[in-house]
Protein backbone atom coordinates (compact mmCIF):
# COMPACT_ATOMS: atom_id res chain seq x y z
CA UNK A 1 0.00 0.00 0.00
CA UNK A 2 1.26 3.48 -0.87
CA UNK A 3 2.36 5.80 1.92
CA UNK A 4 0.07 8.74 2.73
CA UNK A 5 2.63 11.17 1.34
CA UNK A 6 2.81 9.24 -1.95
CA UNK A 7 -0.98 9.47 -2.26
CA UNK A 8 -0.85 13.18 -1.42
CA UNK A 9 1.83 13.78 -4.06
CA UNK A 10 -0.17 11.76 -6.60
CA UNK A 11 -3.25 13.92 -5.87
CA UNK A 12 -1.22 17.11 -6.26
CA UNK A 13 0.28 15.83 -9.51
CA UNK A 14 -3.20 14.94 -10.83
CA UNK A 15 -4.46 18.44 -9.94
CA UNK A 16 -1.39 19.94 -11.63
CA UNK A 17 -2.03 18.01 -14.87
CA UNK A 18 -5.74 18.83 -14.79
CA UNK A 19 -4.94 22.52 -14.35
CA UNK A 20 -2.29 22.50 -17.09
CA UNK A 21 -4.71 20.82 -19.55
CA UNK A 22 -6.59 24.12 -19.73
CA UNK A 23 -3.63 25.93 -21.34
CA UNK A 24 -4.03 24.77 -24.98
CA UNK A 25 -7.64 26.01 -25.05
CA UNK A 26 -6.71 29.59 -24.15
CA UNK A 27 -5.39 30.79 -27.50
CA UNK A 28 -3.65 34.15 -27.80
CA UNK A 29 -2.97 36.18 -24.67
CA UNK A 30 -2.63 39.88 -23.97
CA UNK A 31 -1.99 42.01 -20.93
CA UNK A 32 -2.65 45.70 -20.70
CA UNK A 33 -5.42 48.24 -20.35
CA UNK A 34 -8.35 48.84 -22.65
CA UNK A 35 -9.68 52.40 -22.51
CA UNK A 36 -12.59 54.24 -24.05
CA UNK A 37 -11.62 57.86 -24.65
CA UNK A 38 -13.32 61.06 -25.79
CA UNK A 39 -11.28 63.94 -27.22
CA UNK A 40 -11.34 67.57 -28.30
CA UNK A 41 -10.19 68.51 -31.77
CA UNK A 42 -8.22 71.55 -32.90
CA UNK A 43 -11.14 73.27 -34.71
CA UNK A 44 -12.07 76.38 -32.73
CA UNK A 45 -15.74 76.41 -33.79
CA UNK A 46 -16.38 72.73 -33.06
CA UNK A 47 -18.96 71.60 -30.48
CA UNK A 48 -16.18 69.86 -28.56
CA UNK A 49 -15.12 73.33 -27.36
CA UNK A 50 -18.63 74.36 -26.18
CA UNK A 51 -19.67 74.59 -22.56
CA UNK A 52 -20.51 71.79 -21.79
CA UNK A 53 -18.33 70.17 -24.44
CA UNK A 54 -19.59 67.44 -26.78
CA UNK A 55 -16.39 65.50 -27.19
CA UNK A 56 -15.48 63.32 -30.17
CA UNK A 57 -15.51 59.58 -29.65
CA UNK A 58 -15.61 57.08 -28.25
CA UNK A 59 -12.14 56.02 -29.34
CA UNK A 60 -10.82 52.71 -28.06
CA UNK A 61 -7.22 52.43 -26.98
CA UNK A 62 -5.11 49.52 -25.73
CA UNK A 63 -1.93 50.24 -23.75
CA UNK A 64 0.63 47.81 -22.37
CA UNK A 65 4.29 47.54 -21.42
CA UNK A 66 6.10 45.43 -24.02
CA UNK A 67 9.82 44.73 -23.58
CA UNK A 68 10.11 47.72 -21.23
CA UNK A 69 8.36 50.20 -23.55
CA UNK A 70 4.80 51.48 -23.43
CA UNK A 71 2.88 50.33 -26.48
CA UNK A 72 -0.39 52.07 -27.38
CA UNK A 73 -2.80 51.12 -30.15
CA UNK A 74 -6.00 52.85 -31.26
CA UNK A 75 -8.59 50.17 -31.99
CA UNK A 76 -11.64 49.91 -34.19
CA UNK A 77 -14.91 48.61 -32.73
CA UNK A 78 -14.38 45.09 -34.14
CA UNK A 79 -10.81 44.96 -32.78
CA UNK A 80 -12.05 45.77 -29.27
CA UNK A 81 -13.80 42.40 -28.94
CA UNK A 82 -10.66 40.51 -29.99
CA UNK A 83 -8.54 42.45 -27.50
CA UNK A 84 -11.08 41.80 -24.73
CA UNK A 85 -11.03 38.07 -25.47
CA UNK A 86 -7.25 37.91 -25.56
CA UNK A 87 -7.02 39.92 -22.33
CA UNK A 88 -9.50 37.52 -20.70
CA UNK A 89 -7.26 34.68 -21.91
CA UNK A 90 -4.28 36.47 -20.36
CA UNK A 91 -6.05 36.76 -17.00
CA UNK A 92 -7.01 33.07 -17.13
CA UNK A 93 -3.39 32.17 -17.95
CA UNK A 94 -2.25 34.10 -14.86
CA UNK A 95 -4.81 32.23 -12.72
CA UNK A 96 -3.61 28.87 -14.07
CA UNK A 97 0.03 29.86 -13.44
CA UNK A 98 -0.83 30.83 -9.83
CA UNK A 99 -2.60 27.48 -9.32
CA UNK A 100 0.39 25.55 -10.71
CA UNK A 101 2.78 27.54 -8.51
CA UNK A 102 0.64 26.89 -5.41
CA UNK A 103 0.48 23.14 -6.17
CA UNK A 104 4.26 23.13 -6.61
CA UNK A 105 4.73 24.81 -3.22
CA UNK A 106 2.48 22.19 -1.60
CA UNK A 107 4.47 19.37 -3.25
CA UNK A 108 7.74 20.96 -2.10
CA UNK A 109 6.45 21.16 1.48
CA UNK A 110 5.50 17.47 1.42
CA UNK A 111 8.88 16.42 0.00
CA UNK A 112 10.83 18.62 2.42
CA UNK A 113 8.90 17.02 5.28
CA UNK A 114 9.87 13.57 4.00
CA UNK A 115 13.49 14.62 3.68
CA UNK A 116 13.55 15.96 7.25
CA UNK A 117 12.13 12.65 8.53
CA UNK A 118 14.58 10.54 6.49
CA UNK A 119 17.76 12.54 7.10
CA UNK A 120 19.15 12.99 10.59
CA UNK A 121 19.98 16.58 11.43
CA UNK A 122 23.34 17.48 9.96
CA UNK A 123 26.06 18.25 12.44
CA UNK A 124 27.54 21.63 11.95
CA UNK A 125 31.27 21.85 12.16
CA UNK A 126 32.54 25.24 13.13
CA UNK A 127 34.58 26.99 10.44
CA UNK A 128 38.34 26.76 10.83
CA UNK A 129 39.92 29.89 12.17
CA UNK A 130 42.99 31.30 10.58
CA UNK A 131 46.03 31.45 12.83
CA UNK A 132 47.25 34.91 13.66
CA UNK A 133 50.01 36.07 11.37
CA UNK A 134 49.20 33.61 8.56
CA UNK A 135 47.45 34.40 5.33
CA UNK A 136 44.94 32.04 3.78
Amino acid sequence: MAAPTDRQLARLRARLYETARQLPDLGFLLKGTLLQRYKRCSSAGCACHDDPPRLHGPYWQWTAKVRGKTLTRVLSEHQVERYRQWMDNGRRFEEIAREVFELSIQADELLRGLEREADPPAKRTPPKRARPGRRS
